[in-house]
């Protein structure tokens, strides 16, 4: 605070000063002793309104010794404006004799040299003091890529010192930039000769500044790296980067999603804040990794409230104080309910109003659910349909139920419910107002969400291994938790009711490869890897479409819909009647046989399956 206003008046004097020196300059030739009370009545007054406009333009809140010109031309308009207000102060101000015209000019040409003049001196003071602070050892660093994100990683590495970074070169594949020289050092390439470059240039460390770069790309760059005995990091995103506060110390050792990294998904920004701006928007689950995420996205779209709905206290209190910390503006609130619950649902809706709901609330663990299919059925089927039928009730205008691929031609029962839950989304859809839509989002594996393979096989990494694969032919679609946060949130933007959107996942991943790296990444040495046999419920290979569902294209390129056979409500109905009581009396052996019914596709083991 005390910064602030030493920088507050540092200005205004400055400013304040500037009205009686543009006196003198302009009166040079004749006598100023005329113009004196003319010179104190308008300094005054001028200052009065130049206080203001510096408190309304807040430019001391500004870093000085971090001025950019962005900040240099937020000043120059402030003064600016304020030199308008001057001019109309001296037509106006009675006094005798009349305020030269060209005072309030040179005023306000006086001001902005004086201020911006400050500014640079204090950045130019603590630039050298940081040149002084980094004489130390500091890392000879190729940066591999010369677009914007290198040259500005390479300009912050030479504007900081003090980092221990000096980039000796750069490696680029473009053969248009090969040869020229960026920031005064060389461009390199392609980006196969990086031993041979750095070792050239005797580099210490190997910087991947190419935030869209594939992760075919990233693995060979990384592989080249270690051949060479180098150390190597990874530049983020630009939209990760723009959330920091300064792009250098965003550096971070390359990860396992680096590795599967594809083309950021592209977004109808304006589509997708149509319907979530200003509106009451509702996350179940909104603990939990999937839950947790839609909720970061849809805070950037400026929703009028928040409702953080789940089961799990601990985890509703940590996204909630995040939430507050980083978008104080946006209202939250922490509802502690379960979705099986229809009475404190219906309370829930009631006060509260939602205009969009995201259900991300489920049972998804494969292994746990074959134990204890009647809690799977309560949870991941009856648990949607509670909400669904509250988001009929009470007018909701875009319901999104999060899906998976497992419920494709399922062979789990968690697979079989999630299935249901998109079939009882649709029987909902069926009578939803023609301002209503609702629909399933599917997508295959999240990497790094709870439970998840990732997190596993670092958990055992640590434990000195072994780490376990179940088959070595075992096969998954894997997404980044921001991506499919981010592709539910534009497939909620279609706004088309009564359809199941898949998600564009690209190329499956062997599990055993995602070990193989993810020991690779840890740095650990001689950690085994075991295969341990297929478990309950779980196949090879998973799919996203059923063998009688059609796909078809949407207005987004990495959103496809399925074109899925409606269920017959009635039927469908009685049938959900008959599994909602064998689950709960706990007839595990009903509930399969019920789900083999209702899902002809479905392979769900039953007990004399089981023997076998």
């Amino acid at each position: 605070m005390q910064n602030r206003i030493f920088k507050f008046a540092v200005d205004l004097s400055i400013w304040g000063l500037a009205a009686p020196l543009a006196f003198m300059l302009r009166l040079s030739g004749e006598r100023a002793s005329d113009y004196f009370d003319a010179i104190l009545i308008y300094s005054m007054a001028s200052l009065l309104i130049k206080a203001a406009v510096l408190w309304m333009t807040k430019p001391y809140l500004r870093i000085w010794h971090r001025i950019s010109l962005i900040d240099l031309q937020h000043l120059a308009r402030a003064v600016a404006v304020g030199g308008l207000l001057m001019v109309a102060l001296s037509v106006f101000l009675p006094v005798s004799p009349g305020i030269p015209r060209s005072v309030p000019v040179i005023s306000t040409s006086l001001a902005i040299i004086g201020m911006v003049g400050v500014r640079v001196l204090v950045r130019s003071y603590f630039e050298v003091a940081r040149t002084r602070r980094g004489e130390m050892i500091k890392k000879r660093t190729l940066i591999v890529g010369a677009g914007e994100a290198g040259s500005m990683l390479a300009r912050e590495m030479i504007n900081n010192p003090a980092a221990g970074f000096v980039p000796v070169g750069f490696l680029d594949d473009s053969s248009v930039k090969r040869g020229r020289l960026l920031l005064g050092m060389k461009i390199y390439g392609p980006v196969t000769e990086l031993p041979e470059v750095a070792g050239k240039l005797g580099v210490d460390e190997v910087i991947i500044a190419m935030p869209s770069v594939s992760g075919v790309l990233v693995r060979q760059l990384t592989t080249m790296a270690r051949a060479a005995g180098l150390p190597y990091r990874i530049l983020p995103s630009l939209g990760e980067i723009l959330q920091g506060q300064d792009a250098l110390f965003q550096l971070r050792d390359v990860n396992v999603e680096d590795l599967l990294r594809r083309a950021p998904a592209r977004l109808d920004l304006e589509s997708i804040a149509s319907y979530i701006e200003d509106k009451t928007v509702l996350v179940t689950g909104a603990g939990g990794s999937i839950g947790s995420e839609i909720v970061r996205q849809v805070v950037r779209f400026h929703p009028r409230r928040l409702i953080l709905l789940g089961r799990g206290e601990n985890s509703i209190f940590s996204i909630q104080q995040e939430l507050r910390m980083n978008w104080p503006e946006v209202q939250t609130v922490a509802v502690i309910a379960d979705v099986r619950s229809r009475e404190r649902l219906q309370h829930v809706f009631a006060q509260h109003r939602p205009n969009v709901v995201y259900h991300a609330a489920a049972h998804k663990h494969v292994p746990l659910m074959e134990e204890q299919p009647g809690e799977a059925v309560l949870n991941n089927v009856f648990g949607t349909r509670n909400i669904a039928e509250f988001c009929l009730e009470f007018g909701v205008e875009r319901f999104v139920n999060i899906s998976t691929d497992k419920a494709v031609n399922p062979t789990s029962v968690m697979g079989s419910t999630k299935r249901l839950a998109e079939m009882v989304v649709s029987v909902a859809a069926q009578r939803a107002k023609p301002d209503q839509a609702f629909m399933s989002v599917r997508f295959g594996n999240v990497l790094g969400s709870r439970g998840s393979v990732v997190p596993t096989f670092l958990a055992q990494i640590r434990a000195g291994g072994p780490v376990t694969v179940t088959h070595p032919e075992m096969v998954r679609f894997f997404m980044t938790i921001p991506e499919a946060a981010r592709l539910v949130l534009q497939a909620g933007g279609l706004a088309s009711n009564n359809n199941v959107y898949v998600l564009d996942m690209g190329q499956p991943v062997k599990i055993v490869d995602l070990a193989r790296d993810v020991v690779q990444l840890s740095g650990a040495k001689d950690v085994e890897i075991v295969f341990t046999g297929m478990r309950p419920g779980e196949k090879l290979y998973e799919e996203l479409l059923t063998a009688g569902e059609h796909i078809g294209r949407t207005s987004h390129q990495e959103i496809l819909v399925a074109a899925l056979n409606q269920p017959q409500a009635e039927s469908f109905n009685g049938q959900l009647a008959l599994l909602q009581q064998q689950a709960q009396d706990g007839d595990g052996e009903g509930v399969r046989h019920t789900i083999r019914r209702l899902l002809p596709e479905s392979t769900v083991k039953i007990a004399s399956e089981l023997k076998h």
